[in-house]
């Protein structure tokens, strides 16, 4: 009678999938309706005799986003941002609510696998990039692309990116931005900013004569072609 408990015991256990440390288990038993967390070390109930019973796992480490689009700063000057960023899913049962199609009904409920972080790349673009691109649009219009300081406009946008994404469950470990500018753009930039010099030195009309010259300059390109040789030079050699 003993081996026999032991055997049930064993069999029982063989079964179960317990959440591990690195992974989020989410579970509802009516279709996504209402969600409940498995604590890192309790046993995944089975679901196979439920067709409404969904399981999520999410993973519980840091993934990686990014984020393009185009946006107006200051003096309606247009830039194509970048955005790269690191995020962490702090609360599962709020980020699930945005991101309800993560959860099939009965698909590989009794899997205890984490979702690839492939999976969130549409939760990434409903759910986080849209939230950081609208703080974005908002905190560049007041953004001089002269005198932007790269590092603490990273530091404001991960900021208030945060404030909009961590109710959703969302956290933002970092962020890095970049800015792709158009030629005329980055000229200008050039001129500012040696103007102020020209300024700073009580050469401003120098700097004016010095830029129109520049500007009236004839651009050389030089390119380096090889022909090849005729029919007849071959022939000779």
């Amino acid at each position: 009678m003993r081996t026999y408990l032991l055997l049930v015991v064993a069999a029982v256990l063989a079964g179960c999938n317990y959440a591990k440390s690195n992974q989020q288990v989410l579970v509802s038993s009516d279709c996504g309706m209402n969600w409940s967390k498995i604590a890192a070390g309790d046993a995944v109930p089975k679901g196979t005799m439920n067709p409404c019973y969904m399981k999520v796992v999410i993973p519980n480490f840091p993934m990686q986003g990014d984020s393009r689009f185009i946006t107006n700063l200051k003096d309606r000057v247009r830039a194509s941002i970048h955005i790269d960023y690191d995020y962490s899913i702090t609360d599962p049962l709020a980020f699930i609510r945005q991101a309800k199609y993560l959860g099939k009904a009965n698909a590989h409920a009794d899997s205890d696998e984490a979702l690839s972080p492939t999976a969130f790349e549409g939760a990434e673009n409903m759910v986080i990039d849209k939230r950081i691109r609208d703080v974005s649009k908002a905190l560049f219009l007041n953004e001089d692309i002269v005198e932007l300081d790269q590092a603490e406009i990273e530091n404001n946008l991960l900021a208030k990116s945060n404030e909009v994404l961590e109710p959703l469950g969302v956290h933002l470990n970092f962020i890095t931005l970049t800015f792709d500018l158009d030629e005329q753009t980055r000229q200008a930039i050039d001129i500012s900013t040696a103007m102020k010099i020209y300024e700073s030195r009580n050469l401003t009309e120098v700097g004016k004569q010095v830029m129109i010259e520049r500007a009236g300059a004839t651009k050389i390109v030089v390119e380096n072609q090889t022909e090849a040789p005729s029919p007849k030079a071959k022939e000779e050699e």
